[in-house]
């Protein structure tokens, strides 16, 4: 490595689409009979995978192997399961577990050396149970034979991890390995996200795959949802400062009334 490779490149933005989530089974009887833990219902797996699917693939996303660029992840489950903090060195980045409730999972990612980036933490909250619509008087909890008739429940977050400045060295390993493309149109179901209660229909059926449609449907709902937020601020700080301008009448008011007495 030379030393021009541990210069930062100014300037330059990269980014790699990943997905996070999990998908989730019911157990048959015999399933959870040969448990140790017979009162769990479901079988879980929780991963960081590439956001492309593979073709014929029966996973969600997982097309592209992103050990070039993470080094481990480090997945958080409830205290109530043995080794709770569960370490993953190599590609597939998932942990997969039998349960019977839902709990938020801490998910933390390392980068590899090259990149000299610090580590980033996402947040998921295991879903074991098939999503309803808000207002259809279907159970939230359905019962485990309605549910497993329902097939496998699915809970994936697209997001982009940016490399603001990289190092050399590591845009060089970025660069030669492009991610795979999402594809353009729609060629299964789409994965659910409550941000877009419309999408729930869209989601049965099989395996989820997510395409650039649904990019560029998240990156309108983040625009919205920042264009909410900085008209909010310009509110709130033309409040604070018609509070600051009464405050500041009030003082001389007072002041003057103190002269006057």
């Amino acid at each position: 490595m030379t030393s021009n490779d541990r210069v930062r490149v100014k300037g330059v933005d990269i980014h790699r689409p990943i997905i996070y989530g999990n998908t989730a089974w019911v157990l048959t009887q015999e399933e959870r009979n040969a448990l140790p833990h017979p009162d769990h219902t479901h079988r879980w797996t929780v991963a960081v995978r590439s956001a492309a699917s593979a073709n014929d693939s029966d996973i969600v996303g997982g097309a592209d192997d992103l050990s070039y660029f993470i080094k481990r992840v480090t997945f958080k489950l409830h205290d109530t399961y043995p080794n709770p903090t569960r370490t993953v060195d190599k590609p597939p980045f998932e942990v997969s577990e039998t349960g019977w409730g839902e709990f938020e999972i801490t998910i933390r990612i390392m980068f590899v050396q090259e990149s000299g980036e610090k580590s980033i933490t996402f947040y998921h909250h295991l879903k074991l149970h098939p999503w309803t619509a808000v207002g259809s008087g279907e159970p939230e909890i359905p019962p485990l034979e309605a549910a497993a008739k329902m097939g496998p429940v699915h809970s994936w977050q697209y997001d982009e991890i940016v490399f603001h400045d990289p190092y050399q060295s590591f845009l060089n390993i970025l660069t030669a390995h492009p991610p795979t493309a999402l594809p353009k149109v729609k060629r299964r179901p789409i994965p659910f996200h409550t941000a877009n209660p419309g999408s729930l229909e869209a989601s049965k059926g099989g395996v989820p795959e997510f395409t650039q449609e649904m990019e560029k449907d998240e990156a309108e709902r983040l625009d919205a949802a920042k264009a909410k937020l900085a008209q909010e601020y310009n509110r709130l700080e033309g409040l604070l400062s018609e509070k600051e301008n009464e405050l500041k009448k009030v003082k001389e008011e007072i002041e003057k009334a103190l002269q006057e007495s």
